[in-house]
């Protein structure tokens, strides 16, 4: 079946604030949607994967409407939901037989919702991890089936809206294809955030998924809880090299690892270090980690494998507000790593958080005073987000008031 993958197309202007639009750009590869990709073209598919980061609107319908897909799955944060729902729509004004199936953050947090007032263009949403949910879900249409018993998706069936039940999160992470970065075009149109990267192109690449972390606002929480699985899948560090291997045949010069923390196995990180070195693969590579899980040693190994950068989410600096959020780390902590970092030769990166519950304004003043002491390369302050998905969220009342229109969210930052 021809299969076409979206990110809708967005302006910042229509979705952050004026004063923020400009540094919203964002041009990291697409992870998510192509590990969909690599599955469903292995599993014998045609795909065609459209990127409205570089398309507008009409471009998007224009190709639809040239190629024809019988499965068109569009992906979808909080931010751009609306774009995601126009689109489902004007799909379907093209051809009402074309299947139209959201994914992503969004559909992950809301669910049946997302098939509610707004969405009715769309016929599915999955409901987790893509790659096993889509190729069944494109089978199942393929064939002509109904979509009863396909784990991890909420369908129409007529005028009821369907929820199945969870499909276990995958534990077998070698089993997976290598994201299909061959349908990406110029890689050089990703162009990252300045500061986030040394050399270009750049491949994104994670090599474990989950997180140990139990963190107020994140959104990883949500998706383990509703598939039943807690903490962190790993892939083999023979699979993680492999997939830099091919990433160097491709010609990138540079991996961002998006493990939400890179180092918390501490052997493995370290023997996946030793190993770049040991290979000689000519590559800088920027990666995420806990302050309480790295030491001089280990970043160290990093710094000699071609590490040039790593970030820190050192979020405040009054430990109240740390333990409000249950980040699980002190201040000391993070003295320490962003010092060992330093003393290795490498970048820090240091995210701080300011709208913390519970925070005073003298204390929003200590956590600047702390970025100050801490001296990171690039410090950045944003507004802490109740995103859909995450216990802030959840117990949003309890903290405040949150609005319910999704233009009054912002990832800003500074």
């Amino acid at each position: 079946m021809k299969c076409a993958l979206i990110i809708p197309a967005w302006a910042p202007q229509e979705i952050f604030p004026s004063g923020t639009a400009g540094s919203q750009i964002n041009y990291w590869q697409p992870l998510g949607t192509l590990y969909v990709a690599a599955c469903l073209l292995q599993a014998g598919h045609e795909v065609k994967f459209l990127n409205g980061a570089f398309l507008s609107h009409a471009d998007l319908l224009r190709a639809i409407g040239e190629w024809r897909p019988g499965f068109v799955g569009i992906y979808s944060t909080a931010f751009g939901w609306p774009g995601a729902t126009r689109l489902a729509e004007d799909v379907k004004r093209l051809d009402r037989a074309t299947f139209t199936c959201a994914g992503g953050p969004y559909p992950i947090a809301v669910q049946e919702g997302c098939l509610g007032p707004g969405g009715e263009g769309l016929d599915a949403v999955v409901t987790g991890e893509g790659e096993k949910t889509v190729v069944e879900l494109v089978e199942r249409i393929e064939g002509g089936q109904g979509l009863a018993g396909v784990g991890g998706v909420v369908f129409r069936d007529g005028a009821a809206i369907v929820r199945n039940p969870p499909r276990p999160l995958i534990t077998d992470l070698d089993a997976l294809p290598f994201p299909a970065r061959q349908l990406l075009g110029a890689a050089s149109r990703y162009v990252p955030p300045p500061g986030t990267y040394r050399r270009r192109p750049v491949a994104v690449m994670i090599t474990a998924r989950g997180c140990d972390r139990r963190c107020l606002f994140c959104f990883q929480i949500d998706r383990e809880r509703a598939a039943g699985v807690r903490g962190i899948r790993y892939r083999s560090v023979e699979n993680v090299l492999s997939e830099i291997e091919l990433c160097l045949r491709q010609g990138y010069r540079e991996i961002k690892f998006l493990d939400d923390t890179f180092a918390a196995d501490y052997d493995r990180a370290m023997r996946i270090a030793r190993e770049i070195k040991a290979r000689r693969l000519a590559f800088t590579w920027f990666a995420s980690a806990c302050v309480n899980q790295v030491d001089a040693p280990l970043l160290r190994a990093f710094k000699d494998a071609g590490c040039w950068a790593i970030l820190f989410g050192a979020e405040s600096g009054v430990q109240k507000n740390l333990n409000a959020i249950r980040k699980g780390i002190t201040l000391d902590q993070t003295r320490r790593a962003v010092r060992a970092a330093k003393e290795a030769g490498l970048t820090v990166s240091a995210p701080f958080l300011f709208g913390i519950p519970g925070e005073t304004f003298e204390e929003g003043l200590r956590t600047i005073e702390f970025a100050l002491e801490l001296d990171p390369d690039l410090a950045n302050f944003h507004a802490l987000t109740p995103f859909p998905g995450t216990d802030l969220f959840d117990g949003r009342e309890r903290y405040g008031t949150v609005s319910g229109d999704l233009r009054d969210f912002t990832y800003q930052g500074a």
